[in-house]
């Protein structure tokens, strides 16, 4: 396919490719769509095999942040960067302020904040370079409880919606990813005594919430076929798809990785299975709601209240899918293609 062909598939307004290097800095800033309000998206760190994945998971990732936003209810449009490199490097203040600067250069379009591979003080370097950054020292700071909190209560959601309570005690989840993300949700779970079955790439993540939190641990394709009534994918995207799909026993699906459908057929493949599918833009919006809190004043507290509210909008997207009859990914879709829509035309009545 085409390059312009690529960018236009899903209609994105903008994408920016930028090098540095004397920095060591390449990078991509997709914008997908502003109608609500300006981009804001965070900071993928990450080797990426070719160039053509960088930019293939860029804009996924902006067009899931543009129907993040919308169906929470923010007046935030989405965009995503991604930087090609070793997220490892020790060496990353002129990577991350040549970041700055090329964010810098859109000039508010694009609001940036971090992401796998980042963390506070990549920020507090962008920030060095442009002032529409979020999650720096002393803002919000790290949104991954605030994400964490976000899952956990949509997984209380979809076991309401499956087994009529969301009483999680006894339960068992399996847990893709132990990151930032992956070790609050598993905190959050086993607080209400949820089993934990754990996986990571990174043994001393597992060894930390096995040691701490009594998690059962198995290997990273072991965790597919695991006996557990819950999958939580916490890591990277497209964990279902045709290899896995024939693995699963679980009854709900239910975490805070991105874009986890390899490809949407995917998604009426878990609805023809029984599987129930938490869309994953929706529950794993918390960390959206953070920054979007520090960016109007917001205490903590009400950016945690407020995604706590991720309960609310699945049992509603469950019931508009079963009104409808289509899967949980469609009513997600439906549901911010809506407010896209309706608000634009707002806005374009006011213009």
């Amino acid at each position: 396919m085409e390059l312009f062909d690529l960018i236009d598939m899903h209609g994105h307004e903008q994408v920016v490719f930028w090098n540095e290097p004397a920095a060591g800095y390449r990078g991509i800033i997709a914008i997908h769509n502003t109608t609500l309000g300006p981009a804001l998206g965070g900071t993928r760190f990450w080797n990426y095999a070719s160039d053509l994945e960088a930019l293939v998971d860029v804009l996924r990732l902006s067009r899931g942040m543009t129907y993040k936003a919308a169906v929470t209810g923010l007046n935030l449009g989405g965009g995503k960067s991604v930087i090609i490199g070793d997220p490892k490097v020790k060496r990353r203040e002129l990577i991350f302020r040549a970041h700055g600067r090329a964010v810098e250069s859109l000039k508010g379009r694009y609001i940036t904040a971090e992401d796998v591979g980042t963390g506070v003080e990549d920020m507090d370097f962008v920030h060095m370079e442009t002032e529409y950054v979020a999650g720096i020292a002393g803002g919000s700071g790290d949104p991954s409880p605030v994400t964490a909190y976000g899952v956990y209560r949509g997984i209380k959601a979809c076991a309401r919606e499956k087994w009529g309570s969301d009483d999680l005690s006894g339960v068992s989840v399996a847990v893709q990813g132990l990151g930032h993300v992956g070790y609050h949700v598993c905190r959050f779970l086993a607080e209400e005594g949820a089993r934990l079955v754990v996986t990571d790439i990174d043994e001393d993540r597992i060894e930390r919430v096995v040691e701490e939190l009594g998690a059962e641990p198995v290997g990273p394709e072991r965790i597919y076929s695991v006996e557990a009534q819950i999958f939580a994918p916490c890591a990277l995207g497209a964990v279902v798809n045709d290899q896995t799909l024939p693995q699963f026993k679980f009854e709900i699906i239910a975490g805070a990785a991105n874009n986890q459908l390899a490809e949407s057929r995917h998604g009426d493949e878990l609805q023809a299975k029984g599987i129930l599918y938490a869309p994953d833009y929706v529950i794993n919006a918390g960390g959206l709601i953070n920054v979007y809190g520090e960016l109007n004043g917001w205490t903590a507290e009400r950016a945690k209240r407020k995604a706590g509210e991720i309960y609310d909008t699945l049992l509603q997207l469950f019931e508009i899918s079963k009104e409808q009859g289509v899967p949980t990914h469609v009513a997600a879709d439906k549901l911010a293609e809506r407010r896209i829509e309706q608000v634009g035309k707002l806005q374009r009545t006011w213009l």
